[in-house]
């Protein structure tokens, strides 16, 4: 297994984009993503990465949205071929107008 290193290319096949694309349709209107990053991710068993998505609401209680968001992405199906979507977190963030969406992928 080779270590991460930020300098490094990703992964042929790393879903992050694909995710991005995904999300951005399952959001409510008014909500945009911002600079998101990922950190590839293993245990003793998986291979994968943990994808985070900081996102800010327009006008919108960030802790209502961020409870109904949970429900949602949680039953979501993704399609992101070679992975599986093992969890999602939606958490507010620091600001009233902030959540970040954590994403943990793990190789198929």
């Amino acid at each position: 297994m080779t270590r991460w290193s930020p300098a490094q290319s990703r992964r042929p096949g790393c879903p992050h984009r694909r995710l991005r694309h995904l999300l951005a349709g399952a959001l409510p209107p008014g909500m945009t993503i911002g600079a998101s990053t990922f950190r590839p991710w293993a245990s003793a068993n998986f291979v994968g990465a943990r994808h985070i998505f900081p996102c800010l609401l327009a006008a919108d209680d960030a802790k209502a949205v961020s409870t109904a968001l949970q429900s949602e992405l949680s039953a979501a199906e993704w399609t992101l071929p070679g992975h599986v979507v093992a969890d999602v977190v939606v958490e507010c963030g620091g600001a009233q107008d902030a959540l970040q969406i954590e994403i943990l992928t793990v190789e198929d």
